[in-house]
């Protein structure tokens, strides 16, 4: 089949691109032909977007994204010069589209959409939220899919109307699936909507695969000791970094640029490393402490030690859900949580979870080829 997901922009994000990067690769190993839309920016459409989110704010007290503080379109060029070759050579993309009209995509004649993975499903992320609910699809004879659709958190953060809208749109997908085991239970308590619970697109594909990828590209540096991937950096994440390395008498490095981008930083400091270079950074670590769900998922996928630090803002029930999935609640910790030292002299055992990835791993891909089974 010709099939396209949605999926959010892929800009500096390492997990973003990889769950997309991973689904697109499994659907081509059943034999589809994948594109992935080319979500882009559209400041108009996000200045619209940030006024509404301002006016919810007010009236439902919820936090929102100021897409006003993202950067220039060259800015990201630079920010992302690393990892843009990554998705250009792996990622096969449909031209650019910068409207939530998606007449566009009627020239390559897709049998089917699939949404998916991250934070699609979560309004104050999803700018054109009801293209993740396929509004552009009235009319049309294709299949309806969400696969492993991610809300973030365990709470309601739609409006009244984007629930209303968004309950009509699901009941016409011909199935629906979610990474987080609570977004099972939202769509049943907000929609009506049965929803299976699958892996995250990044866990269909084994750890040999992504190592694989490493391998086929230049040298990259070797690196020991404790990979520090922390998305939200603060006084007390560091301190917790720094007492990890102090235990375990290893320096630590961090995989990500040294400053986040704002308008008085320079641009040279704010660039994200390669893909590849990323994983390895993994790959290579005697352990990893993370504040991301990707960065966890890829710590059990390498078989790692790790400690996971909540991230309430970027929501923990993503981490909670993956964590419980694999019996390793335990190694989800605040900044300078008591506990730490106890976790960190556990070991994890990953004979049982490598099997436990592998189920997962086949009921997962069985929902998908089941469901593009169906007749459209």
């Amino acid at each position: 089949m010709k099939i396209c997901i949605l999926t959010q922009p892929l800009v500096n994000n390492y997990g973003g691109i990889l769950q997309n990067y991973a689904l697109q690769t499994t659907l081509k190993n059943l034999g589809h032909t994948v594109w992935t839309e080319d979500r882009k920016v559209n400041k108009k459409v996000l200045f619209d977007v940030f006024k509404q989110n301002k006016l919810v704010r007010q009236l439902f007290r919820k936090e929102v994204v100021d897409y006003s503080k993202q950067p220039s379109k060259t800015q990201q060029q630079i920010i992302n010069k690393n990892i843009t070759p990554f998705i250009e050579r792996y990622i096969k993309c449909t031209e650019p589209i910068d409207s939530t009209n998606k007449y566009k995509l009627l020239k390559y004649g897709f049998e089917a959409y699939i949404v998916g993975s991250d934070q699609v499903w979560r309004p104050k992320y999803s700018y054109g939220l009801y293209n993740y609910f396929l509004d552009f699809t009235k009319n049309m004879n294709v299949l309806r899919i969400a696969y492993a659709a991610s809300f973030g958190v365990d709470e309601w953060e739609f409006n009244w109307f984007q629930t209303l809208r968004c309950k009509h749109l699901i009941n016409k997908f011909d199935a629906v699936s979610v990474r987080e085991k609570s977004g099972v239970e939202l769509c049943d308590k907000k929609w009506k909507q049965t929803a299976e619970h699958v892996l995250d697109p990044t866990m269909l594909l084994t750890c040999d695969e992504y190592k694989q990828l490493v391998k086929q590209t230049d040298s990259i540096d070797n690196r020991e000791g404790i990979a520090v991937y922390v998305l939200d950096n603060d006084k007390e994440k560091n301190r917790t970094i720094q007492e990890v390395s102090n235990f375990l008498g290893k320096s630590h490095y961090s995989l990500m640029p040294k400053y986040k981008y704002e308008n008085n930083v320079d641009m040279s400091l704010c660039v994200y490393d390669s893909i590849e270079s990323w994983l390895k950074g993994l790959i290579d670590a005697d352990f990893v402490v993370t504040d991301s769900f990707h960065g966890t998922v890829f710590s059990i996928l390498f078989n790692k030690k790790f400690v996971s630090l909540t991230n309430k803002a970027r929501g923990n029930a993503r981490l909670m859900s993956l964590l419980d999935m694999f019996g390793l609640q335990d190694r989800l910790l605040c900044a300078a949580d008591e506990q730490l030292n106890e976790v960190l002299m556990k070991d994890i055992n990953y004979d049982l979870i490598n099997k436990q990835i592998e189920q997962w791993r086949s009921e997962s891909i069985r929902f998908i080829v089941n469901n593009l089974e169906k007749t459209n």
